[in-house]
């Protein structure tokens, strides 16, 4: 039986286990809330044709096998970029002869420095936020962002350092809203690349990486077969309760027509579109009549 005053021993540092762990508390907050943002990238997507996921067919269990496959392609880049920063942090405390180890050692023993540098990067995320929600000066934005870091994280991740406990809390807020500013800013990007596919009909890698299908289609009438709309072809967005969801770029209109009144025909995903191709063609001679 251990004695009352002697302390208990020491828990063993370095192992696989313990790594895990410490890789664990970081990537799975970061990883659940840019899930969580994400849903709400592939809204702005479909808002730009008009309509919601749900409207062109993507239910839960297809966004939720679509966005798995974004986090793993994110995994896929962001592990070697995060391999990369380590190596050059240890190649410059090497250069310095350790004055980099013994600075972040430093700002770790003084609780207030540790918690005024997790306080401004977490506000830091509401820069992302205001960047989607709302349109604000970039001064005033990082004001803001300043300013919440300062006055509503600094004294709580101050208490939350006097214990271990407190220590992972606080390190599972970080990481969540890390992660939400990750995905506010892949937001941005996919918000600014929806708007380009719907100028051009060209979609991107990072649309591709989301889910997004970027397929075209002639439409027939299916019981002569005889060519729809003068034979141009539409952007297939999705189908849902029995009717197609098209975009007709021609003409930038989103409509809905139904399955059974539709036959496709020389169905193309990501077609090869002239470098100066635009939609809109057909929508600018209306206004001009």
């Amino acid at each position: 039986m251990q004695p009352e005053n002697e302390a208990p021993p020491e828990r063993e540092t370095g192992s696989v286990v313990e790594l895990l762990e410490r890789i664990g508390s970081v990537v799975l907050p970061i990883g659940v809330a840019l899930y969580a943002v994400l849903y709400i990238g592939v809204e702005e997507i479909y808002g730009v044709f008009g309509v919601s996921p749900q409207q062109a067919g993507i239910d839960q269990a297809v966004l939720f096998g679509r966005l798995s496959g974004s986090l793993v392609l994110l995994l896929l880049v962001g592990l070697p970029t995060l391999g990369l920063i380590v190596g050059l942090l240890w190649l410059l405390d090497k250069i310095t002869l350790g004055s980099v180890g013994r600075v972040v050692a430093a700002v770790r023993r003084h609780p207030w420095i540790a918690a005024l540098v997790a306080a401004l990067w977490c506000g830091a995320t509401y820069w992302g936020f205001f960047s989607v929600f709302a349109e604000l000066d970039l001064t005033i934005m990082l004001i803001i962002a300043v300013s919440l870091g300062v006055l509503t994280f600094l004294v709580p991740f101050r208490l939350l350092r006097r214990k271990p406990v407190g220590r992972a809390g606080m390190k599972l807020l970080v990481g969540g809203l890390t992660g939400l500013g990750l995905g506010f800013l892949l937001i941005i990007q996919l918000l600014t690349a929806a708007v380009d596919v719907h100028g051009t009909g060209q979609s991107g890698l990072l649309l591709d990486a989301v889910g997004f299908q970027n397929q075209w289609a002639v439409l027939q009438n299916p019981e002569d077969g005889k060519s729809l709309y003068d034979g141009r072809r539409m952007m297939l967005l999705g189908e849902s309760e029995g009717t197609y969801v098209l975009y007709d770029c021609d003409k930038l209109q989103t409509f809905r027509r139904p399955i059974e009144a539709t036959q496709l025909a020389g169905i193309e995903s990501d077609p090869e579109l002239p470098e100066d191709f635009s939609c809109g063609s057909l929508a600018e001679e209306d206004t001009t009549e």
